[in-house]
C-alpha cells in the first residue's frame, strides 16, 4: 500500500523534472524569444520546496527473486503484482506539454519598436515614465495584456523582408556586373575578330606581293644573262687591244731604232720609204679597237661642242591663260559617276603603273613594270606602238603639250624623252641616285620635272640638256610632281606626308602643307587650278585651297592605300585609286562617295576621257579597264 501511495508523488517528481518546476519552460521560452530579437516580460511565483517533508521510495530491483524458506503463496502474489504494476509505470511514456509561444507584452513591444526605429531619446523617456508609474502603482501589469500575434508576425515578415531586398540588391549588382562583363567580352571577341581578319587581309597581300616580285626579280635573269654575255664580249676585246697596242709599241720601238741609225751615219736600206701624213700614219698602227673608240672620242667631243654653243631655255614670264578656267562654267550638265565595266585591255605582263590621254587624240598611253610603254588606241584598245629603252620598270609618263613627245621615268634612275611619230629615244637625262617615281612637263614645253626616291626633285632643260636646278627640303622619297597649269609653280608630294610648293626659276620651296598622317602618295591640281586633291598610304583624300593654301576637307576612303587621284575635266568629279582595286569617285558637290568594283588585285592608276563619259584605270594585272 505504501507503493500506491507513491505512486502518485513519483509521478508529479518526474513531471517537475522534465518542466523544470516550471520555471526552466518559462526561461527557455524567454531565451528563444530573446534569441529572435524580443524581450519579454514575465510573471512567475517560485515556491520554496522543503527537502525534510518530502517523501524518498525505494525503486524495487527488476531481478527480484523470492527468498528461499519464506515461499508465502499470497506474499509471493502481491510482490508480483507491485512488480507489475511498477512495470506498467516506467512502460508508460511521459509526454511533455509543447512549449507555446509566449506573446509579447505591450511595454516590450514599444521599447524594441523605439529601439529598432533608432529613437534612444523617446525610450529613455518612455522607461522612466513607465517605471515611474509602476513604482507608485498607479499601473497594473496583468491589466495591459499582450500584443497580438500579428504584430510580431508583422516584425518578423518585416525583417524577412528586408533581407530578401538585401539578397535582391546583392543579386542585382552580381547581375549588372556579369552584364558588364559580358559586353567587355563580347567586344574584346569583336576586335580578336577583326584583329583575324585584318592580319588574313595583310597576309593575303604580302602573298600577292611576294607572287608579284617573284614574277618581278624573274624578268632579271634575262637582263642579268646579257650583261654576263656582254662582260665576255668586253673581256674579249681588252684582251685583243691589248695585243694591238703590244704590237704597236714594238713597231714604233723598230721605227725609232731605224731614225737612230740613220743619224748616226749608217746606210741602212728599205725596200721602200713613203711620207704619210700624221693622221694617216696614226691610222695605219692602230686596231680596229681603238679605231673605234677614237671615232666615240671625236663624235662625243663633236656633241659636247654643239651642247656647249646651246644656250639654256627661259622660262616664260607671260604665261598664257589656262583654258580650263572657263571649262566650267560652259559644262553645265550633272557630273556623270555611275560607270560600268565596259571592256579589258591585257597590255602588260607585269603590273601597269601609270595611265595618261592624249591631249587632242583618242589614245591613251600605258606604262608597265614589263620595261615597256605602249600607244593603244580608242576605243577598240589596239596597239598603235611599243617603245622600249628602259633597263628597269616604267613609273610614270607625261604628254609634251603638243602631244607629238614623251617623256617617261623609270626605276632605272633615268628620264626618257620620245618621239612619238618614230617611237624613238631622243634624250636621256641621268643625274638621280635612286629610282625615278613621276615627271611632267612644262607648259611651255622646254623644261620636264622629275621626282625620285633620292628626296630631290630636278628640272630637265630639254634645248640644253642638262638639269638646271635640282630642288631640296623633302626628308624622304618625293612620290609625284607636276607643274601648275600655265605657270612657273611646281607641286611635289612625298612620304614624308607633306606637300610642297616651289618656284622652278629659284628652286625655292615657297609654301609646304602639312596635315596627312602617312606618306602622299600623289597629288594633283584641278583643271581650273584653284584646289589641290591629294592621297595617302592609308587611304585619305585631302582637298586643298591653292589661292589660301589651307585644308578645304578630308575623307578617309582606307583603309588600303590611295595610289593616284584625279579629276574629271569638268573639276567636280575626282577619282582615287586603291590598293583593295576599289575605284572611289568623289562628287565634289554633293559629297558622296561612289564605289567601282571590277579590279581582282591593287588598283594602280585612273584618268578620265576628255569628255568624261568614259574612265581608264589600270591595275596590278597587268590589264587597263575601261569604265563607261
Amino acid at each position: 500500500m505504501a507503493a500506491k501511495q507513491g505512486l502518485p508523488t513519483l509521478a508529479l517528481r518526474v513531471l517537475e523534472e522534465a518542466l523544470g518546476m516550471g520555471l526552466t519552460a518559462a526561461r527557455d521560452t524567454a531565451e528563444a524569444v530573446a534569441a529572435e530579437g524580443a524581450y519579454y516580460l514575465e510573471q512567475v511565483t517560485v515556491t520554496e520546496a522543503s527537502e525534510d517533508d518530502y517523501e524518498y521510495e525505494e525503486i524495487p530491483d527488476d531481478n527480484f527473486s523470492i527468498p528461499e524458506g519464506e515461499e508465502d503463496l499470497a506474499k509471493a502474489i502481491q510482490m508480483v503484482q507491485e512488480q507489475a504494476t511498477d512495470t506498467q509505470i516506467l512502460e508508460q511514456k511521459t509526454v511533455l506539454p509543447s512549449k507555446q509561444p509566449v506573446p509579447e507584452v505591450i511595454e516590450d513591444f514599444l521599447c524594441n519598436f523605439l529601439i529598432k526605429m533608432g529613437m534612444t531619446r523617446t525610450l529613455d523617456c518612455f522607461q522612466s515614465e513607465w517605471y515611474e508609474l509602476i513604482q507608485k502603482g498607479l499601473t497594473e501589469l496583468r491589466d495591459l495584456g499582450n500584443v497580438p500575434d500579428v504584430y510580431t508576425q508583422n516584425m518578423l515578415l518585416e525583417n524577412e523582408n528586408k533581407n530578401l531586398k538585401k539578397d535582391l540588391k546583392h543579386y542585382k549588382q552580381a547581375a549588372d556586373k556579369a552584364r558588364e562583363d559580358l559586353l567587355k567580352t563580347q567586344k574584346e571577341r569583336d576586335f580578336h575578330r577583326m584583329h583575324h581578319k585584318r592580319i588574313v587581309q595583310e597576309k593575303n597581300k604580302l602573298i600577292n606581293d611576294l607572287k608579284g616580285l617573284k614574277l618581278h626579280y624573274a624578268s632579271y635573269e634575262p637582263t642579268i644573262r646579257v650583261l654576263h654575255e656582254k662582260h665576255h664580249t668586253l673581256l674579249k676585246q681588252k684582251m685583243l687591244t691589248s695585243l694591238e697596242r703590244d704590237r704597236a709599241v714594238g713597231q714604233i720601238s723598230g721605227l725609232q731604232a731605224t731614225l737612230k741609225n740613220m743619224e748616226m751615219g749608217h746606210n741602212y736600206h728599205a725596200s721602200e720609204i713613203r711620207v704619210v701624213p700624221k693622221r694617216e700614219k696614226e691610222n695605219a698602227l692602230e686596231g680596229p679597237t681603238q679605231k673605234g673608240l677614237r671615232e666615240a672620242r671625236e663624235k662625243n667631243k663633236s656633241n659636247t661642242k654643239i651642247k656647249d654653243n646651246t644656250k639654256d631655255s627661259e622660262f616664260p614670264t607671260d604665261m598664257q591663260p589656262n583654258p580650263n578656267l572657263y571649262l566650267y562654267k560652259e559644262n553645265i550638265c550633272p557630273a556623270k559617276v555611275d560607270y560600268k565595266l565596259n571592256n579589258i585591255f591585257r597590255l602588260h605582263e607585269l603590273p601597269v603603273s601609270c595611265i595618261i590621254m592624249h591631249p587632242c587624240k583618242d589614245i591613251l598611253i600605258s606604262c608597265g613594270e614589263d620595261r615597256l610603254w605602249k600607244v593603244v588606241g580608242l576605243p577598240k584598245g589596239n596597239v598603235l606602238l611599243t617603245g622600249f629603252g628602259h633597263t628597269d620598270w616604267l613609273s610614270d609618263c607625261c604628254f609634251h603639250p603638243s602631244g607629238n613627245k614623251l617623256a617617261t621615268s623609270s626605276g632605272d634612275t633615268t628620264v626618257k624623252l620620245w618621239d612619238l611619230s618614230k617611237g624613238n629615244c631622243i634624250l636621256t637625262f641621268e643625274g638621280h641616285n635612286h629610282a625615278v617615281w613621276s615627271c611632267t612637263w612644262h607648259s611651255c614645253g622646254d623644261f620636264v620635272a622629275s621626282s625620285s626616291l633620292d628626296t630631290t626633285s630636278k628640272i630637265w632643260d630639254v634645248n640644253s640638256e642638262r638639269c638646271r636646278c635640282t630642288l631640296y627640303g623633302h626628308v624622304d622619297s618625293v612620290n609625284s610632281i607636276e607643274f601648275f597649269p600655265g605657270s612657273n609653280t611646281l607641286l611635289t608630294g612625298s612620304a614624308d606626308k607633306t606637300l610642297s610648293v616651289w618656284d622652278a626659276r629659284t628652286g625655292n620651296c615657297e609654301q609646304s602643307l602639312y596635315g596627312h598622317m602617312h606618306s602622299v602618295n600623289d597629288a594633283t591640281f584641278t583643271p581650273r587650278g584653284h584646289m589641290i586633291a591629294s592621297c595617302d598610304a592609308c587611304g585619305v583624300i585631302k582637298l586643298w585651297d591653292f589661292r589660301k593654301l589651307l585644308p578645304i576637307v578630308s575623307i578617309d576612303v582606307g583603309p588600303s592605300p590611295g595610289n593616284e587621284v584625279n579629276f574629271d575635266s569638268s573639276g567636280r568629279v575626282l577619282a582615287q585609286a586603291s590598293g583593295n582595286g576599289v575605284i572611289h569617285l568623289l562628287d565634289l558637290k554633293s559629297g558622296q562617295i561612289h564605289k567601282l568594283m571590277g579590279h581582282e588585285s591593287e588598283a594602280h592608276t585612273v584618268v578620265f576621257s576628255h569628255d568624261g563619259e568614259y574612265l581608264f584605270s589600270g591595275g596590278s594585272d597587268g590589264t587597263v579597264r575601261t569604265w563607261s
